[in-house]
């Protein structure tokens, strides 16, 4: 039998939430009040310095069995990249226990460790042993680091002169070519180029059929079903759901309360302006209902109620579709209305934009709508709206995009 090389008893984390809208950590703060605790309360001392409890994780308990790959998801401020900091011991947990068995590494930032006056050479052997590498296992491993980073040629310069792209391929390979039993792994594979990245996901795929004990963080749900084979779902700092990765991935996906597929204003509340007053937006699914994730198959809309109270006018609505930060894709109706002079008199209208199937790939996006009449007075919602998209494709296609095109072949006649 297994034995469990990660155990965790009811572990949470709290932090302080301070006049100034910043956490402070309660670390030092439960050092000084357990010192003074003769004299003071604690409740006393966040009375007078007006602090509010705030649990980043709470109740979290679970194990992590020899060679078991256990992926942890969850929306962005769930408590998953704390959890993997409690469990490398960079920060102290508030409460609970942490028992570990074994050697630890952590990817939880690649890069961490890094000096820019430093030559890449000089940084692989520094950043090694931050990462908890003796020396002699550096010097086994230099060569195998070095070409896998792809960075041969400037070794010897300083990672200052480095392109953003360089750097992070030279500090991925130092923290991949690790070799403990339990590996904490927090989003790293999301850097770097398409290429690099895959050249990551196969490492990342050796080292878990290596039998090491794996915790993995990660967004793309592509990755986590291939690479682990159990998983946690976190939400607001406890755990949701455990148990087979596709059982909790599916939910995870499905769970219509995790983004926001819908605004919908009151009319006291409703934005309004020049004449025209934004009712709702929703995303709609190829049926027309209300959801917030996406087939890669599937065809979706984006729709758009509002009320024209003053007189008769030209009306647009558009979007904006963002993934990652990153300005994908813009959409309005402006050519459709005056290319066949649609002009709106007083009353409720929705408008409905269809985003073909097979075009955005798996992932997250946000959306921004707008709309406007008579070219002015535009109203912007910002990004109000956000929806996954998950693949239900064989082959996971990289990029930002996947659009199914059209595609010809010619046999040349031989002559």
């Amino acid at each position: 039998m297994k034995k469990a090389l990660i155990s965790i008893e009811k572990l949470g984390k709290r932090y302080l939430l301070g006049e100034g809208g910043g956490f402070r950590t309660t670390m030092l703060r439960d050092k000084i009040a357990h010192s003074f605790s003769k004299i003071f309360k604690w409740n006393e001392i966040k009375r007078q310095n007006n602090l509010k409890e705030f649990w980043a994780l709470r109740e979290i308990s679970f194990d992590v069995l020899e060679g078991q790959v256990v992926g942890v998801i969850g929306r962005n401020g769930a408590g998953k990249s704390t959890l993997l900091k409690l469990i490398s011991q960079i920060t102290e947990p508030s409460e609970g226990e942490i028992r570990l068995t074994g050697r630890v590494a952590s990817l939880l930032e690649v890069g961490t460790g890094f000096h820019p006056e430093l030559t890449g050479r000089e940084n692989i052997f520094m950043n090694g042993s931050i990462l908890g590498m003796k020396r002699n296992e550096i010097i086994r491993k230099f060569d195998e680091i070095v070409a896998f980073s792809e960075v041969g040629k400037f070794i010897d310069t300083p990672v200052k002169r480095y392109s953003s792209g360089m750097y992070v391929r030279l500090a991925f390979a130092v923290a991949a070519h690790l070799d403990p039993e339990i590996l904490l792994v927090d989003e790293v594979l999301a850097v770097g180029d398409t290429k690099f990245q895959k050249k990551c996901l196969n490492k990342m795929d050796q080292v878990s059929s290596s039998g090491k004990t794996i915790l993995f963080v990660s967004h793309n749900m592509g990755t986590i079903r291939k690479l682990c084979k159990e998983c946690v779902w976190l939400d607001a700092g406890r755990i949701k759901m455990i148990g087979e990765t596709g059982k909790v991935v599916n939910a995870y996906l499905s769970d219509g309360d995790d983004f926001g597929f819908q605004k919908v204003w009151g009319e006291e509340e409703a934005p309004t302006k020049n004449g025209i007053k934004l009712l709702s937006v929703r995303i709609l699914d190829s049926e027309g209902c209300p959801t917030s994730s996406i087939k890669t198959s599937d065809a979706m809309f984006l729709e758009t109620e509002f009320e024209v109270i003053a007189e008769e006018g030209y009306v647009f609505s558009g979007y904006h579709i963002f993934r990652r930060g990153v300005w994908l894709i813009s959409a309005g109706d402006q050519q459709h209305i005056e290319d066949n002079g649609i002009r709106y008199k007083k009353g409720r209208y929705k408008t409905l934009c269809k985003i073909p199937s097979d075009l955005l790939n798996f992932g997250e996006y946000t959306v921004e709508a707008q709309i406007c009449v008579n070219y002015v007075g535009v109203i912007r919602t910002g990004e109000i709206l956000q929806f996954r998209v998950f693949n239900d494709h064989p082959t996971e296609w990289q990029g930002e995009i996947r659009p199914k095109l059209e595609w010809t072949v010619i046999k040349e006649s031989v002559k």
